[in-house]
């Protein structure tokens, strides 16, 4: 009998535990739910999408809490003076390697084709390290500290590269470049955002805090990169690509009919016959490539001028009536908001018209800067913070859809490495020119309109001529 109620006793104790525990549980579970159905959905989690979102949203978790630790001590800890001298070392010691490190990354990665999850699992584990020796010298901004930010800076740009040429390996059926690419960067974005107040309150606690988070989250990314589908590691079909042609060879024009096609697959095997194959480059394709490059890469300059010249500008001359924290939230708010505005309407426009989206988003983002130059106010920078990242984020999409309709499937993701190297390149020029720039308003935003008009000047022409034209391969994915 004693034994019968000893047995019985706790049973509505334990069954109220697991109701507690099941409550206490379910705002995670359940946001955990959602956010499994959002990236896998459509085909995306039967191709393996699904998982390289999910990772793309870790990665941006992680460099978010970085660059939280980083501007705290580089920045915000030191007089301004004193602040813009330490900038300059960290773009002295960071971003110039990395200027004679981006052209070797693409060609590196290309010798990689069957070790891409490893790659970015590899990447990820490298800024694990990374973040835990700067802990020990984020609180001094010891000398330390910068050889280590190159580090996780090239693992991050390396990662990025082999991400792009991933993604055309994992696209659903029925699915286009763009609208992958689209939910891939949405991701990243929602993550960076989630993170960066998370990686603030840590930072309450002390400045190590928010590298031992990002410590965390590389170690679980790192795990989470060898989960990708095998066929990311497959190599079949592919080649490198050339951005131009071997040196005195003239580059093919792409066969626009079957019949041509037939034709050059013949020629080409009897120029094989005669001892060398010719590789394609990205000019064998077409305009459009090159001047979406172009483009874009004016969109990449301007965005790293903005972010050291308006950090630097905001912080001695903040927004009228604000002080420099807020100044500085306002801008990054405004330029967040419109890259992923940017992202969602690229996601919509299903990569219609590449070309034409690529010239007019230009345009936008050459007239806000000339408005920002004349009319120097507190909407105008928001005004061209928040233009900057819409177009951007427009500007991108569009190249990859150009990329993925004009550049053979067998060269297509080493495109996509070596044009995202040439960008991040784009972005350390224009980071460095707003560093080096005096800290006055006008001048700023006359500069950033001049990046953009160097960008037009070279890509408009070209990029509305060869819309008239068409395209030499009328299907767009």
């Amino acid at each position: 009998m004693a034994s019968a109620r000893s047995h019985d006793g706790p049973g509505p104790l334990r069954s109220a535990g697991r109701s507690i525990g099941h409550a206490l549980r379910l705002p995670f579970t359940g946001a955990a739910r959602g956010i499994r159905r959002a990236t896998h959905a459509h085909g995306a989690g039967e191709s393996g999408l699904g998982k390289l979102i999910e990772l793309h949203a870790v990665n941006g978790a992680g460099d978010v809490m970085i660059t939280v630790a980083l501007a705290s001590t580089v920045f915000f800890s030191v007089p301004t003076d004193q602040a813009r001298g330490r900038v300059a070392l960290y773009l002295a010691v960071t971003m110039a390697p990395f200027i004679l490190l981006a052209p070797v990354i693409g060609p590196l990665l290309d010798h990689l084709p069957h070790g891409r999850r490893a790659a970015m699992a590899g990447s990820m584990l490298a800024r694990a390290v990374l973040a835990l020796t700067m802990s020990g010298a984020v609180a001094t901004g010891g000398l330390e500290l910068y050889p280590a930010a190159l580090g996780v800076l090239v693992c991050s740009k390396a990662y990025g590269v082999v991400r792009s040429a991933v993604v055309p390996r994992l696209l659903p059926p029925k699915f286009s470049l763009v609208k992958a690419n689209s939910r891939v960067t949405l991701a990243g974005l929602l993550a960076t955002g989630a993170a960066a107040p998370v990686g603030a309150g840590l930072q309450t606690i002390g400045p190590q805090w928010p590298l031992y988070g990002a410590c965390a989250i590389f170690v679980g990314g790192g795990m989470l990169a060898f989960t990708l589908p095998p066929k990311v590691d497959s190599a079949k079909g592919e080649r490198r690509a050339q951005l131009v042609p071997p040196h005195g060879e003239s580059a093919p024009r792409p066969p626009s009919t079957k019949a041509e096609a037939k034709s050059g697959t013949k020629s080409g095997s009897k120029s094989g016959a005669k001892g060398r194959e010719r590789r394609p480059g990205l000019r064998s394709v077409g305009p459009s490539v090159l001047h979406g490059l172009q483009a874009n890469a004016a969109h990449r300059a301007l965005s790293g001028f903005l972010i050291f010249f308006l950090a630097f500008l905001l912080r001695e001359h903040p927004l009228a009536g604000q002080s420099a924290a807020i100044s500085l939230g306002i801008v990054g708010v405004a330029a967040g908001v419109g890259n992923a505005l940017g992202t969602a309407v690229g996601s919509w426009l299903r990569a219609r018209g590449p070309e034409i989206i690529v010239a007019s988003v230009l345009g936008l983002a050459l007239g806000v800067a000339v408005l920002a130059a004349v009319f120097f106010s507190t909407v105008m920078v928001a005004a061209l913070a928040a233009t900057a990242g819409l177009t951007q984020a427009l500007s991108k999409l569009s190249l990859d859809a150009m990329i993925q309709r004009d550049v053979p499937e067998e060269v297509r993701t080493s495109a996509f490495a070596r044009s995202e190297t040439l960008l991040q390149m784009a972005w350390v020029v224009g980071g460095a020119i707003g560093i080096a720039l005096p800290l006055n308003g006008v001048l700023g935003m006359s500069v950033a309109a001049g990046l953009l008009a160097l960008g037009a000047s070279a890509s408009v022409r070209g990029l509305l001529g060869a819309a008239r034209r068409g395209s030499p391969h009328p299907r767009v994915a």
